[in-house]
This record gives structure tokens, C-alpha cells and sequence, in this order.
């Protein structure tokens, strides 16, 4: 269990996908250009599989921005998206009105 401080460091913002990209080598991840409301970031997440690139550009979603960048296949991913885990695979979590890239999620 986590403390509601810890909680707090966490800084969830609403991102609108700009690009989305397969990666090449791989058959699950998709690199995504976001911009979260103060310029774009690069993710690389394991969605592949359940959602196309076409499906994904002009989609707003939840993600972690101040998550500390990591290396994955020679990209850098600079933050996380927040998905749901089913038995079919990940599903993006999404507000249900168009909401301002950058908003923060309290």
C-alpha cells in the first residue's frame, strides 16, 4: 500500500496522440509523439497488438508524465500511458468528453 503523499508525486495528465508508429522488431510495441499541453514527448508502449496506428492519432489518453525516461528496443520513452489489463490485452483508459491536452488528472 502506498501512502496518499506517494500518491501525489504522481503527475497524471490527459496527452492527445499526435503520431503512432509500430516499432520495428517488435510485434507489441507502438511508438507514440504526444503532446501533453507544454510540448511533445515520445512513448513507447505495448499496444500493438490490441490498436493500429490509425486508430490512435487524434485520441486523448491518460499518462504518467513525470515517470523517469527509460530505454525500450533503442527508444527512449519518455513517460507511461495508463491502460487497463483484460484477458484480450490493454485497454486505454480515455476521458469521456474532449478534454485540453496537458489537464491534470486529480
Amino acid at each position: 500500500m502506498i501512502s496518499f503523499e506517494d500518491f501525489k508525486k504522481l503527475d497524471l495528465r490527459i496527452a492527445l496522440i499526435i503520431d503512432a508508429v509500430p516499432v520495428e522488431g517488435s510485434d507489441k510495441l507502438m511508438k507514440l509523439k504526444i503532446d501533453v499541453g507544454e510540448g511533445e514527448r515520445q512513448l513507447v508502449a505495448g499496444i500493438a497488438r490490441q490498436y493500429s496506428p490509425e486508430e490512435l492519432v487524434g485520441r486523448r489518453i491518460v499518462v504518467v508524465v513525470n515517470l523517469e525516461p527509460i530505454v525500450l528496443m533503442g527508444l527512449e520513452s519518455q513517460g507511461m500511458l495508463l491502460a487497463a489489463d483484460t484477458e484480450e490485452g490493454p485497454v486505454l483508459l480515455m476521458p469521456d468528453h474532449e478534454v485540453p491536452p496537458g489537464s491534470k488528472i486529480r
